[in-house]
This record gives C-alpha cells, structure tokens and sequence, in this order.
C-alpha cells in the first residue's frame, strides 16, 4: 500500500472576522427614535389585546354552555336511573296488570297544573267543610233578622202613636185658641179688659181659660160702677160692654142675668166647648199623623230587612258559586292528570317491549 504523506503541506489559517450582522437588530431601543415604528408597535398591542379580550369573552360563553348542557345530561341521567330503578322495584312486585296509582312519579319541580290542582283541593276540602257551619250562620241570621222585623214594626207603631199624641195635642189646643180667642173678641174682652185678654192669649192654653173668670167680672164691675148721684161713672162703655156680653140689647134693655152670674156660665160653656173642640180636632190630628210615621217607618223597616236579607243571601250564594268553581277546576285538573298519567304508562309499556 502506497502511504506516502506529504509532511511539508500545513492547513492554512482561517481568520475570524467581526461583521456587523452580529449586533441586535430587532431590539427595542433601534425603534425608540421611529414614531412610525412607535404608531404600529401600539397598533398592534391594541389589536392583540382587543382579540384576547373578545376571546376570554367566548370562552365565557361557551364554559357557560357547556357547563349548562353538562348539568342537563347529568339530571337526565340522575332522572334516568331514578326511573329505571323505581321501575326494576315495582315490576318485581307487579304482575302481569300495572294500576295508574302504581306509576312512580320523579318530578324534580312541580308544574302549575300541580300546585293549582292541589290549591284548588285544599280550598275546596276547607270551604266544602265549612259549608255546614256556612249555611247554619247564613240560616241563624235570616232567623234573627225574621225575629227583629215584628218587633222593629212593633216598636215603630208605638213611636208612631207617641209623636201623634204630641202632635194632636199640640194641634187640638191651637185650634182650641183660636176658637176661645175669637169669642172673646166677640164678647168685647179684648177691647174693654185688653191685659186680661193679653194675659190669656200669651199662656197659650185654652184650659186656663177658667181662671180669668174672676178678673172679667172685676174688671166689669169697675166699668160699671155707680157713682154717688145713682149713675154710672162710663155708662157709654157699660153699655157697650153689656151689649158685647149679651146681657142688654141696642135700647140699653136687660135681657140676660146679671154680669156676676152670666160671665162665669159664659166662660165655662166656652170653655166646655173649646174641650170638645180640641179632643175632636187632636184625635184626627193624631189619627193623620200616626198612620203617615207608621207608614214612613214600616216602609224603612221593610226596605232595611230586604237589604239586609238580600245581602245575606248574596253572600250565601257567593260562596256556594266558588266552591262549586273550584270543584269543577280540580276535576278538571285531576282528569288532565289522569290522561298525562296514562300516557306515560303507554311510553313504559312500550319501552319495557
């Protein structure tokens, strides 16, 4: 073998130069100095950071979703395994003939239907109870109010026939007075003894009518005193008033009894008279006016027992009304329920084969 070397060739010396592409050329401090580089490094942060933002934004939305869709599937499988072993304990029990009642119901939330179902039993189980003692109170006040219309009516004619006794009274003896008054104007008492007529005419009674006999025939007696030559001191008046009186006529003649004696007849038949009068007068006063405040009253009282009892009666029947409301709104209910239930039987059924 040919292993000749040549022992005098030596390698050359590569020389290591410096160049200038080993200084930082991307560096932050070569661009401080540029305000276009400054505009579209910003421009950039902006942008970079408007997309994170928009990012963590959907990622929220979809951890959201995901996490309601994960907890959908978990219920539906917790649901699922509830049924499934409800249904392995009660088809072990059950033979060949499966009863709606038997049916497990795993309702995680009520629905409407439900609670207004059992509201609707509630209220109609309570009212349905009460509805005796309902018709008992409705019963006892219909009896009371029967019971305090008779004496209302009762208590309302004797009012009646007090306010016309006071009225009859009252109308009997004006009615008297006018009757005394003009006869005394007639007898010339108003004219020839005027305070003993004002007197009378100021106490408003004809019944003291009576009492100014006395004072008439003094007064007449003082008129007609004789003086000492044998006449009378006023014969003129004496006259006048003996004429007034009836005791003498236009010629001056005697035809009655004496003053002392004829006044009290006089007044006493007047008197009498004016008695009559009134009673007669006063009891048809009384008799109008009793039977218009008996009328007024009854018709008050009828009015006031015909509210009263329709009122009654209304709330009866209100009551009634809603209770057969909520009656028929739970037989409605129940019969939904009943059909929704017999249709879940239809799907088990059908799952089971």
């Amino acid at each position: 073998v040919y292993n000749q070397r040549n022992y005098y060739i030596t390698p050359r010396h590569t020389e290591t130069n410096r160049s200038l592409c080993e200084c930082e050329l991307y560096s932050p401090a070569n661009y401080d100095s540029d305000p276009e580089m400054k505009r579209v490094m910003q421009q950039f942060v902006d942008r970079t950071t408007q997309r994170f933002h928009e990012y963590d934004e959907r990622m929220k939305t979809t951890r959201q979703k995901c996490k309601e869709q994960c907890d959908k599937e978990i219920q539906k499988i917790i649901l699922k395994d509830k049924l499934e072993k409800q249904m392995a304990q009660q088809l072990t029990t059950l033979e060949t003939k499966i009863d709606t009642n038997d049916i497990p119901t795993c309702v995680c939330e009520k629905s409407l239907a439900d609670k207004v179902e059992k509201g609707c039993l509630r209220c109609g189980s309570i009212l349905g109870a009460a509805m005796p003692e309902m018709g008992s109170i409705g019963g006892s006040l219909l009896s009371a109010l029967s019971a305090w219309k008779p004496k209302a009516i009762a208590a309302a004619i004797v009012s009646a026939k007090k306010a016309g006794a006071a009225e009859g009274a009252i109308a009997g003896n004006a009615h008297a007075m006018n009757m005394v008054i003009t006869f005394l104007k007639q007898w010339g008492i108003e004219e020839y003894c005027p305070e003993i007529f004002n007197s009378f005419v100021s106490t408003n009674r004809y019944a003291d009518l009576t009492t100014i006999t006395g004072a008439i025939i003094t007064k007449h007696d003082k008129i007609c005193a004789m003086s000492a030559s044998g006449g009378s001191v006023n014969e003129a008046t004496c006259k006048a008033f003996d004429i007034a009186l009836g005791l003498k006529n236009a010629n001056g003649t005697q035809i009655g009894a004496p003053a002392s004696k004829a006044i009290p007849q006089m007044i006493n038949g007047l008197a009498g008279k004016a008695e009559t009068t009134a009673n007669i007068h006063g009891a048809d006063v009384t008799s109008k006016i009793t039977t218009q405040l008996r009328t007024e009253q009854t018709t008050a009282i009828n009015a006031t027992y015909a509210s009263y009892e329709i009122t009654i009666i209304a709330a009866v029947v209100a009551i009634v009304v809603i209770v057969l409301i909520m009656v028929i709104i739970y037989l409605i209910l129940r019969y939904r329920r009943k059909k929704k239930m017999k249709k879940k039987l239809q799907y088990i059924k059908l799952l089971e084969e």
